[in-house]
């Protein structure tokens, strides 16, 4: 398949580690914003084909991660008022808030439902309207374009038992928040393509200039990944710090355009508080208030706040880059996908996942490793 099987091809991968290898004096480190990007990199060992002193930290961009545990009990509350619908994404359901998950809150008689896209919950309130449907919206950029799209549509059509919860967060102010953190140690970005198929890379490219580090929008397959890896490290040992585009066949400077007018006409960019990261300003998104009759906030009334509570996890530490899923003592065994002790267990394109699928087996003394 065209962009499958020409990116997955095992003598080019060679090629580019090699090349890589050649041109690599010292140690680097770099970080994949995108959880989609982990995954790939944990499933094919490219992490393990780079040359020694060379390594990827694995960053915060998984939305589900990312998503507040204040986020979280407010949508079970809502959830378990009678006569909601709640939707939201797989992944999400499973996310522990401060006292459970949506899942849990299904067991226990709320209607919760999983959807694929908030156009879905859009059409469950056209079809129930007895009902009131909440869409608990989370996601970067990517996700954030269907969501304003839903929140269109409801405007247009008049359908005014529909509501939603948002969580959606931007990828550019939490590169600035973990290049001036004082434990920093990222001096190379990859930056995600989907998200950068919607917004373009213009807002990257101040950033590369202000702190001095090289940015590339990377895709997803191996020679992707190989390819901005090769990318970034070349910027780092000539001492340039620019943003490229290895993505050039999904990705332009400008993005879409017409997506990114919807979103700001729906949206207005707001503080977000980032699970295991903390507080980052400008880098939500909340319902302008032309539209604020859509938000959850406002319709239900809920404004409670929640408190992570205490946990062995180390998520946020591993959402930062400073650990790795094999440096909790809980990985493998205590937390599981089954039971998981934090989001980064929990979510497809969360790391802790990414390590427990392709990377965990058992040692003959019966303790989980990590190869």
């Amino acid at each position: 398949m065209k962009y499958i099987d020409e990116f997955r091809d095992a003598a080019l991968v060679r090629r580019y580690a090699q090349s890589i290898a050649r041109i690599t004096t010292r140690p680097w480190t770099m970080m994949e914003i995108c959880g989609g990007q982990t995954h790939s990199i944990v499933r094919y060992g490219i992490d393990q084909l780079l040359p020694p002193g060379v390594s990827l930290l694995h960053g915060p961009g998984c939305p589900v991660c990312v998503t507040p545990a204040e986020s979280i009990d407010m949508a079970i509350a809502i959830a378990s008022e009678a006569g909601v619908i709640l939707c939201s994404f797989g992944d999400m359901l499973r996310v522990p808030g401060s006292g459970g998950s949506l899942l849990a809150a299904k067991a226990r008689g709320a209607d919760v439902r999983m959807v694929y896209s908030p156009l879905d919950a859009l059409r469950i309130a056209r079809e129930t309207p007895s009902r009131e449907v909440l869409f608990f919206a989370i996601g970067f950029e990517t996700t954030a374009p269907a969501t304003a799209m839903a929140v269109a549509q409801a405007a247009r059509d008049g359908i005014e038992n529909f509501s939603l919860l948002v969580s959606h967060v931007l990828v550019p102010p939490a590169i600035e928040a973990l290049l001036t953190a004082p434990d920093n140690q990222v001096q190379g970005f990859l930056a995600a393509g989907h998200v950068c198929t919607v917004m373009g890379y213009r807002e990257y490219e101040p950033i590369a200039r202000r702190y001095r580090v090289p940015i590339v929008v990377t895709g997803f397959e191996p020679l992707d990944l190989l390819q901005g890896i090769y990318l970034c490290l070349r910027q780092l040992e000539e001492g340039r710090a620019e943003v490229e585009n290895q993505y050039s066949r999904s990705v332009r400077r400008d993005g879409n355009r017409t997506a990114q007018e919807l979103m700001r006409r729906i949206f207005t960019v707001q503080r977000q508080r980032w699970r295991g990261i903390g507080e980052i300003a400008a880098s939500g998104l909340g319902l302008t208030a032309e539209y604020a009759r859509y938000d959850a906030r406002v319709r239900f009334g809920h404004t409670k706040t929640a408190t992570e509570p205490p946990t062995e996890c180390i998520a946020g530490m591993i959402l930062r880059g400073l650990r790795k899923p094999h440096d909790c003592p809980a990985f493998g065994t205590r937390c599981t996908p089954e039971r998981p002790l934090g989001a980064t267990m929990v979510s497809s394109e969360g790391a802790c996942a990414a390590y427990y699928r392709y990377r965990c087996h058992m040692a003959d003394n019966g303790r989980v490793v990590s190869r």
